[in-house]
């Protein structure tokens, strides 16, 4: 990891501070509270911290539980490899830098990048972005490689995986974890392809984790992924369990399935599985051929948007981050895509803005990553980022469609789907009644919120 003198000191310190808390969290966390408040400066928010020290000095919150959790069944390594990799160098380290290099070069840089390590799939799921790529399609292990080795220059530590099926490329992801072993590596997968043999890789390297996809009951999951796939999540997500690797579970909510995935009996599942996170994903109708069946009517996404933070809330009990990437906008400041936090690099190497936003003017595997950063669709979001004030209306396809297609023009970018290129326009048409029928309910949640802030701040 390239660093002046100034970032070498600052991550032996914390790395030290670290170590310290991992000896024996429930007496040294308390202590590092403390010296944070007293000695912490900028890194010490006073809000937030007040928040954190509540909730970890009362055994029985939600997140006091949480925490200790994580200590008590996530692998040592595992879990020092996570401190290091998404704590240290992801955070602490790597957002400065990146802020420094926006600031260089006048272009989005983001805090995460995502590529697809291949197209193959052992499976076809509806709604899936990959489903529509086809299968004859890599990305080199020198492509992965050169992503990585680009990225960390510009202060970028932590990386994701989709496919296709990431684990169709198990040795050639093994390898770059390796060799970025400063780096962390999150895989949203099947998890049909995680054996144990595999999980005592994972163990050894400590850097990476998991997502793994699931959509609610035996009948409901299958139905969407095919017969005998719950089966196989289950035995995958016992196995991460037994070699403490840190997973999440990855939902993709559609209206025939968004209580099912919300429920009690489903949260409380993947929790005794040994999930740490639920990240959550709205449907989208991306492909010529897609489903406007699975869109949400108002009515569900609001119940979405209430049972999520439900869920996460210290009132539930949960011990599990719930994230739901549609509605929870506001605590990112709406659309994070084009490079802002992330970006999406296909099997092909075309550089997206999204993974639902199938379009480029950019290559990776004939361009070096700045460049692809600031190629016209990139620079154009920027510019007409966020799309929309209302946190609850961030998508420039879904709520505002008007945005995509307009800047596609503008910008030249070209449909990227590998078999059935789809335009703008075409995929733009799709969400316009849902963005009409949105949009006042949106309006009136998000206006309910600001008056809850408003009285917040009053009261302090």
């Amino acid at each position: 990891m390239d660093k002046t003198f100034s970032e070498s000191v600052k991550a032996f310190g914390a790395q030290q501070l670290l170590g310290y808390i991992d000896k024996n969290p429930e007496n040294n966390i308390p202590k590092m509270l403390d010296w944070l408040e007293k000695y912490g400066g900028s890194m010490a928010i006073p809000g937030q911290l007040d928040y954190v020290k509540r909730v970890l000095s009362d055994k029985n919150n939600k997140w006091y539980k949480f925490t200790m959790k994580f200590f008590r069944e996530i692998d040592p390594n595992v879990r020092k490899k996570f401190m290091e990799t998404f704590v240290v160098n992801s955070s602490l380290l790597g957002i400065p830098r990146q802020n420094k290099m926006k600031e260089k070069y006048q272009c989005n840089i983001p805090w995460t990048i995502l590529f697809d390590p291949t197209s193959a799939c052992n499976m076809h799921c509806t709604g899936c972005w990959a489903a529509e790529y086809g299968h004859q399609l890599n990305l080199s292990y020198d492509d992965m490689d050169k992503i990585v080795t680009q990225g960390k220059e510009l202060g970028v530590y932590y990386y994701l995986m989709t496919g296709g099926e990431p684990l169709c490329r198990k040795d050639d992801i093994l390898k770059l974890a390796e060799k970025h072993n400063d780096c962390g590596f999150h895989i949203f997968t099947n998890s049909t392809l995680i054996d144990e043999e595999f999980c005592k890789k994972v163990q050894k390297l400590g850097n990476i984790s998991f997502a793994i996809s699931l959509e609610g009951t035996k009948e409901t999951n299958d139905a969407r992924r095919g017969d005998g796939c719950y089966d196989k999540v289950m035995h995958a997500m016992d196995l991460l369990k037994q070699y403490g690797i840190i997973f999440a579970v990855s939902v993709c909510y559609t209206h025939a399935n968004y209580k099912m995935v919300t429920s009690d009996d489903f949260i409380d599942l993947i929790i005794s599985k040994g999930a740490r996170i639920a990240w959550y994903f709205h449907y989208m109708p991306v492909g010529n051929d897609a489903s406007l069946d699975l869109l949400l009517t108002p009515d569900e996404r609001e119940y979405v948007y209430h049972r999520v933070r439900e869920i996460r809330s210290e009132e539930s009990g949960k011990e599990i981050f719930s994230i739901d990437f549609q509605n929870d906008g506001e605590f990112i400041g709406g659309c994070i895509a084009g490079g802002k936090n992330y970006l999406h690099i296909n099997s092909n190497g075309d550089v997206e803005p999204c993974v639902f936003i199938h379009y480029s003017s950019a290559n990776i595997k004939t361009m070096d990553l700045l460049d692809c950063l600031r190629q016209p669709l990139f620079m154009k979001y920027r510019e007409n980022q966020p799309f929309n004030e209302n946190m609850l209306r961030p998508c420039p396809m879904l709520e505002n469609p008007e945005f995509l297609q307009k800047i596609v023009r503008e910008s030249g970018a070209h449909s990227t789907d590998m078999t059935s290129p789809e335009s703008a326009e075409h995929l733009c048409d799709k969400c316009v009644p849902y963005a009409k029928e949105w949009q006042p309910r949106a309006d009136a949640l998000w206006e309910a919120e600001e008056v809850e802030k408003a009285k917040e701040k009053a009261a302090k």
